[in-house]
């Protein structure tokens, strides 16, 4: 009952992940409609079966305010999937700004990314291009559903048109 269950608006965005539990209960009172179920899996009460659901879909539209993603550390090294952008390394992560702010970089999506220590003292406060050193991904601002796919870790094969993969 804790598996993850993709929820979509009625015109078929994503909008959150939630528990299986969760999912049944708003099939159960006609809130979603289950659209991909798991295979070969039930979940029976006394008198009802109900699929085990993937993504369900709420019937009725749900207006979600413009989900706006803070600019933190955290969710730069979300983002970038807990690696460092330079050798891909995943421990000892820090944030390093492309454009240093010494010479006018600022605090943007698109000027932070995330670095191991030894790369980020290897780079300094030079540009890539005299540092010699070359980021693996071009840093942009994400969108919400970036983070519903960090979120769910392992994404079920359904999900990937829901969350354009």
């Amino acid at each position: 009952m804790n598996g993850k269950v993709l929820v979509l608006n009625q015109n078929y965005e994503p909008i959150t992940i939630c528990n299986a539990r969760r999912a049944i209960i708003l099939t159960y009172l006609g809130k979603a409609e289950v659209i991909s179920s798991v295979n070969n899996k039930v979940i029976r009460t006394v008198y009802r079966t109900f699929e085990y659901p993937s993504i369900v879909r709420l019937i009725i539209f749900v207006r979600v305010p413009f989900k706006k993603i803070i600019l933190s550390r955290k969710n730069i090294i979300r983002r970038d999937n807990h690696r460092c952008q330079f050798c891909g390394a995943s421990s000892n992560l820090t944030i390093d700004h492309i454009i240093p702010k010494s010479r006018g970089g600022e605090d943007t999506w698109e000027n932070l990314t995330t670095a191991c220590i030894k790369c980020n003292n290897k780079k300094g406060d030079r540009i890539l291009e005299e540092a010699k050193m070359v980021l693996y991904n071009n840093p942009k601002k994400p969108s919400h559903i970036t983070f519903i796919k960090n979120f769910a870790g392992k994404v079920d094969e359904d999900w990937k048109p829901y969350l354009f993969m």
